[in-house]
Parts: C-alpha cells; structure tokens; sequence
C-alpha cells in the first residue's frame, strides 16, 4: 500500500491556532494539519493547568510561539499578536476555536439561563472572535483566512446544547457580515460546523453520548469523523484552492445535516 505523502502547499503560511485543550481537541486536529501541509504555528493555552496538557502538543509540532490566552483576561490577547508582529510580522491563518458557558446556565434549558451566563457565553464565544479579527487583520496584508467553529444547533434545535444554540448562531452571523467586511482585503471568513466530537467541551453537554450514536445513526457515511477530518478541511480552506469560498458554514459531520 503506497503512503500519501501531505504536499507542502501552507509552506511558509503562519497560523494561530486558539483552544487547544489536548489531544482530543478540534484546534489540535487544525494545528496538526496545517503543520503537515507546512505552515508554521503559534499556538496558545488557556492557563497554568492547561499548559502540561498543551506544551507537549506545541513541542511536537514545532511551535515557535507558545503562549497563554485567556480571551476574558485584558491584555492576553494583544500580548499574543504583539508576539506575533514581533516574530513574524505577518498572519495567514487564524483558527477560533474556544466556547464557554456557566455549567448551571448550559444545562437549565435557554428560558432560565440568566443574563450574565447569557453574556459570558456571547463574549467568549462569538465576540472574542471579533476581537481577534480586529487584531489579527492588520497582519494579514496578503490576504488570510479566519475560522470560527461552530455546531449543528446553531441552525438547528438539538436537545440539550441550550443557550450555545443562540450563541453559536450569532457566531455564524458574525462569520457571514465579517466575510463581507473584509472580503476587498482578500481575508477569507469560514465558520466550520463538525459533527459531535468526543471532546473536553462536549462532555458538559447532557446526553452527549445519544448525540454521538445519533449522529452515527444518521450519517450517510455511517460513522463519526474525527479532528483530522476537521482540520484537513481547514487546511483546504486556507490553500489557494479554496480562495473563491468565504462566508458559507461548512458541516464536516459526514453528511449528518442533509438528514431529515
């Protein structure tokens, strides 16, 4: 059997890739791909307890910029693109690929969530986004691309994602107008839609294991994809190939939404 070997088409490409918890992580799949296809990473953890977990995964793929970033704490965020400008001085690839909610707000169903969870979930999820856009922008004066992950319950209701549903559903509108947005400077905006993942993030979801089996269930491919799925799509996405799409959620759940 002939081994495919990854052509190098990111060579040269620099990517940073945010929320990489561990090794089951969608981000970690993205981070993994992009560095086969050859492009340099930064990649950033989220705190002093993530980072045994993170580090060895940053080693092994070579990362030269490894930093910390909590999006909720000021001044994280600008540190890691005054990194970057430092390093680099340029940005090709931007992954955004965190959510928070308040566990007592994500499992008591969206009519009793309250404000403040509401607002949690939103800036972490969705406008944190924005933000990194904002800063990551300037840097990408050869054009770029932007992902934001996303989940089937923003289009739809799935039982149980709760409050995410609206939150995510915004992501994607903010994935829609910033495709617009920043379209004349040749940045490509991609919000990503993967099927359910045995991820740490899935766990605090109610029932997840139904959702998997369901999901295998009504999948034409007949089974769950996985990180790399995930992230070669990404990849494919951030390669001159795919430099006439932007704006459009792309569902990588093995056909899973096309069922009735």
């Amino acid at each position: 059997m002939t081994t495919m070997v990854p052509l190098p088409v990111l060579k040269g490409q620099k990517a940073l890739v945010v929320g990489i918890a561990n090794d089951h992580s969608i981000a970690y799949g993205c981070a993994k791909a992009f560095r086969e296809l050859g492009a340099d990473l930064a990649i950033t953890y989220l705190n002093d307890k993530a980072r045994p977990y993170v580090e060895p995964l940053a080693k092994e793929l070579g990362a030269p910029i490894f930093l910390p970033l909590d999006v909720a704490k000021p001044g994280q965020l600008e540190a890691v693109f005054d990194r970057i400008t430092r390093q680099w001085g340029h940005l090709d690839i931007l992954v955004h690929s965190i959510a928070f909610a308040p566990k007592a707000d994500l499992q008591g169903g969206l009519l009793n969530c309250s404000a403040e969870g509401f607002a949690t979930a939103m800036d972490i999820s969705c406008h944190s986004f924005i933000r990194m856009a904002r800063l990551a922008v300037p840097l990408m004066t050869d054009g770029g691309t932007l992902f934001a992950m996303s989940y089937h319950g923003a289009q739809k209701v799935v039982a149980n994602y709760n409050l995410m549903g609206p939150v995510k559903a915004a992501l994607e509108a903010v994935c829609r107008y910033l495709a617009f947005e920043l379209g004349p400077k040749k940045i490509r905006v991609h919000p990503i839609s993967p099927g359910p993942l045995k991820t740490r993030a899935a766990s605090g979801l109610k029932d997840f294991d139904r959702l998997l089996n369901d999901a295998v269930e009504r999948a034409p491919v007949g089974e769950l994809v996985d990180i790399m799925d995930v992230g070669f799509a990404c990849a494919y996405l951030a390669t001159p190939y795919g430099r006439r799409l932007t704006g459009q959620t792309l569902y990588v759940d093995g056909g899973a939404n096309i069922m009735a």
